[in-house]
């Protein structure tokens, strides 16, 4: 089997079949493979201080456990949503 250590090494394919058997000959080397796998970097998020209503927090938490889902996680969630929807409503 071969390995492939540079991405431009694997050649466009004009059929599936093509790529497959490719594949079946060959191999990413780990360090290729290693170096695609995406590391957040610390500047991708920040953290601020929202002050909630306690009682507002008690439903959004309530709200985010019957959806098995972490309650920042929903609310990030929401406030993308909410910002598509703004940005769509904008005029051009």
């Amino acid at each position: 089997m071969k390995t492939i250590s540079n991405w431009e090494d694997i050649p466009a394919f004009e059929e599936e079949s093509d790529e497959a058997q490719f594949w079946l000959e060959h191999e990413l080397d780990a360090k290729l493979l290693a170096s695609s796998v995406h590391q957040p970097d610390s500047r991708e998020s920040t953290t601020i201080t929202l002050r909630f209503d306690p009682r507002m927090l008690s439903r959004i938490k309530r709200l985010a456990r019957s959806r098995f889902l972490n309650y920042q996680s929903m609310m990030k969630q929401w406030l993308a949503e909410r910002i598509e929807e703004e940005q769509r409503n904008l005029p051009e």
